[in-house]
């Protein structure tokens, strides 16, 4: 695998290499698009699952695609690679729920969905409400859910009066939940240096039989043990390119997209071709475009981030330990799944999330930008991307992307045979003059009153 991996590198490198002369105006090229996602999505890369050895190869080729359009480390680094450590425990699928005479087993009867890889004892409570608002105090809730109970409401609230463990009715709504993250217990991760903070509630899902003695057990002792966890090393990495400006004073332009993502899912492995190497294809062919144009105003830093599927843990260590100060970056274009074109968006349209918060998306369009609002705000996807780790420091920060309700969304169908070509490369060309225009200007975008997130 190794050996067949380093020649899929090398043959990927040959065919993008940067042109020798830039040409006027710039034209983004679809066979260059269409080499970095023949890398990046390709099989040899299994998914590019987060903080593996897959993920820190796809940061190796972007950080050589880097330094061939003549991209410099970024200021205090010495590589074009950042890294951090993770840890993420691994469970063994045992777990074991007891509680009087109720002993039931992840084999038979129950399903842990949400788990922070440690055994939790308590007594239990009995909701006797759909309501969050009514939630009883407690360690370990026991639920019942209606037509009216949301998971989302009741986990919210149970962080906030510190319930250790959610346990709910088995029904068609959970069984569609534990399909949906492909039958596999979500596991957090969290950055090595990052404060360790309150965890969420464990969530279990109990089949109707055992459910049913459990909700007439208020009061009693429990012990829910998850079975053995692992907690093996894991890195993650970060690719990181910088284009000098010639004003030091004028700011940074963060431009940057996700370079992880889920590998195997559901026993199948997603090569994650729009999510999100379109998004990296888009950063590589802006910084070959501004590199390719001389010396900027303004410095630019391209950024491909790793670990973003297990928690945007890759900016958020970015933001952390960042090669420049924060306060110098003036705004940051995150860039995802442009790979498709959404049907319900004008023809040949990119959607920007948050985009009424500032006034980045508005400038940006008037210079050629193929960009409107999100048309699906009930989806939060403002906070849902990386660039929201930049946003909460203060940075003027939105997503742009194609089609973010797509079906093709962490299945096997995310490849390249399934990606819109045309669209993706007409949708960077659209970003490259007014990203240029951001680099060498004086505009600096700002947000509205309420946008920034707090």
């Amino acid at each position: 695998m190794f050996y067949r991996t380093l020649l899929s590198v090398s043959a990927a490198l040959a065919v993008v290499s940067a042109p020798a002369f830039a040409a006027e105006p710039w034209v983004v090229k679809q066979e260059w698009v269409s080499a970095h996602e023949n890398f990046l999505a390709s099989e040899a890369l299994e998914g590019r699952t987060s903080a593996t050895r897959d993920e820190a190869i796809a940061a190796a080729y972007i950080a050589a695609q880097f330094e061939s359009f003549g991209l410099k480390p970024a200021p205090g680094m010495t590589s074009y690679i950042q890294t951090a450590a993770i840890d993420h425990p691994e469970l063994d699928g045992k777990a074991r729920l007891t509680a009087g005479g109720v002993d039931v087993t992840q084999d038979q009867g129950l399903t842990l969905y949400y788990s922070h890889g440690q055994t939790i004892t308590g007594k239990i409570a009995v909701a006797k409400s759909s309501d969050p608002a009514q939630m009883p105090d407690g360690d370990i809730l026991v639920i019942t859910p209606d037509a009216k109970f949301t998971l989302g409401a009741w986990w919210r609230a149970a962080m906030q009066k510190g319930v250790k463990l959610l346990i709910v009715r088995e029904s068609d709504d959970t069984k569609k939940r534990m399909e949906g993250i492909g039958g596999e217990t979500i596991v957090p991760a969290r950055l090595v240096e990052q404060p360790v903070e309150k965890p969420r509630a464990d969530v279990a899902f109990v089949a109707a039989d055992a459910f049913d003695k459990l909700a007439k057990a208020n009061g009693q002792d429990v012990t829910f043990a998850v079975g053995q966890v692992k907690k093996p090393q894991q890195i993650t990495s970060n690719a990181i390119g910088w284009l000098q400006g010639s004003d030091p004073s004028a700011g940074v332009i963060l431009i940057s997209a996700h370079l992880d993502a889920i590998g195997a899912h559901d026993g199948k492995v997603v090569l994650g071709a729009n999510d999100d190497a379109s998004g990296v294809t888009a950063v590589l062919e802006l910084a070959r475009a501004l590199s390719a144009g001389g010396q900027p105003k303004r410095s630019v830093m391209f950024v491909a981030y790793g670990s973003e599927e297990i928690g945007l843990l890759g900016s958020q260590y970015f933001a952390m330990k960042p090669p420049v100060p924060l306060e110098s970056i003036i705004s940051n274009l995150e860039i995802e799944m442009i790979g498709q074109q959404d049907p319900k968006m004008p023809a040949g349209v990119m959607m920007m999330t948050g985009f009424d918060r500032s006034d980045f998306g508005e400038s940006l369009k008037a210079k050629g930008a193929l960009i409107a609002p999100d048309i699906y705000p009930e989806q939060n996807f403002f906070e849902r991307s990386d660039n929201y780790q930049l946003a909460l420091q203060g940075i003027v920060a939105h997503t742009v992307s194609g089609w973010a309700v797509t079906p093709t969304y962490h299945s096997p169908d995310d490849n390249v045979a399934n990606l819109n070509l045309p669209f993706m490369t007409q949708a960077i060309q659209s970003l490259v003059e007014p990203v240029k225009w951001l680099a060498n200007g004086d505009y600096t975008p700002k947000w509205k009153e309420g946008g920034r997130p707090k």
